[in-house]
């Protein structure tokens, strides 16, 4: 008994700690907000149901410690690196250093997964029967069950003592700068740099058709009130002006383009992103926020702005933009350049 009973609680451990990796990498990816709230619970509650398994996996350490002295370096740095995972995901909902918890959190919890996987390679374990026993589904239930019973009760508390971390979007991300585009952060992909030329003219293609339109003429007058999401842990909603993209393209090519085309926008550095035609009535390319042109760090002279989508899409320092035959999902989900 005390043997099965380890195997399923290290099992269990394996279950959550991989399901808390995958919503959080689909979490970055995500913007709408009913599919963010969904992922991002189920993010939390799988970091927190890894606590309730504490006890159990402490009994299994006791028992084994002393005939596992070739692993004991290996087991106890994933069991850190897992504790200090929690902690920062714990410290960010909080409201803890906003600007920097979540890239700690991400950053410890990417090494946790060699680890993890040189851990759980020694330890294959084959499936059983039992593993579908009702025995086993009931102490399953009881974990999720109690994970989600942790989750909503540290967001229940968060609420009621009005701690920062209350206000936090459905991505989890925390506002910042809101109606002050000054006080934004200047963020950008890891793989991105802000570019040492300033863009003084975009290049709009459709096939054959080509146009070169000085950026000074791509404020139109057009606006939309959007949230710059960013996948370093802060969120703003700004009012951003500028031009619809699908009024730009129909300027250049005199007709509405068919909707199983893609736009490929594409930055001054190389960074890109694609996206699809029937997107274009709500996509802007921003040339000022909150009545200031942008900085240089926020874009300058014109950035991309894709309400509903993370802020890795909200591609800066626009030069070229592109409508392309292939489809908009055939890309990277996120960027690689």
């Amino acid at each position: 008994m005390p043997r099965r009973a380890g195997r399923r609680t290290n099992l269990a451990l394996l279950g959550l700690l991989v399901l808390a990796f995958l919503t959080g990498v689909l979490a970055y990816g995500v913007g709408t907000p009913t599919a963010a709230t969904v992922i991002v619970a189920i993010h939390g509650a799988a970091g927190l149901g890894l606590l309730l398994l504490v006890p159990w996996k402490a009994m299994i350490v006791r028992r084994s410690w002393a005939r596992a002295a070739s692993r004991r370096a290996l087991a106890t740095g994933l069991g850190i690196l897992a504790a200090l995972t929690v902690l920062t995901g714990v410290l960010h909902a909080i409201g803890v250093a906003p600007l920097s918890m979540l890239r700690i959190h991400v950053g410890i919890a990417v090494c946790v997964a060699p680890f993890l996987l040189v851990h759980a390679w020694g330890r294959r374990q084959r499936p059983r029967r039992t593993d579908l026993s009702r025995r086993t589904l009931l102490s399953a239930g009881a974990l999720v069950a109690g994970a989600a019973a942790l989750w909503v009760a540290g967001e229940g508390a968060l609420r009621l003592t009005g701690a920062a971390g209350a206000d936090r979007r459905g991505t989890g991300s925390l506002e910042h700068g809101t109606d002050d585009p000054t006080a934004m952060p200047v963020t950008q992909w890891f793989t991105d740099t802000v570019p040492g030329r300033t863009v003084d003219a975009i290049d709009v293609v459709v096939g054959d058709q080509r146009a070169r339109i000085p950026t000074s003429d791509l404020d139109r007058g057009d606006r939309v009130r959007a949230v710059l999401d960013c996948t370093g842990g802060w969120y703003a909603a700004q009012d951003w002006t500028g031009v619809r993209l699908d009024r730009l393209l129909r300027e250049v090519t005199g007709k509405r383009l068919p909707d199983d085309c893609s736009i490929d926008v594409i930055s001054r550095t190389g960074y890109r992103r694609r996206l699809p035609v029937r997107d274009a009535s709500v996509l802007l390319l921003a040339s000022s926020v909150g009545g200031q042109a942008l900085s240089d760090g926020h874009g300058a002279p014109v950035r991309l702005v894709a309400p509903g989508r993370r802020g890795f899409w909200w591609v800066k320092w626009v030069e070229r933009i592109e409508v392309v035959d292939a489809p908009w999902w055939r890309q990277s989900p996120f960027p690689l350049q």
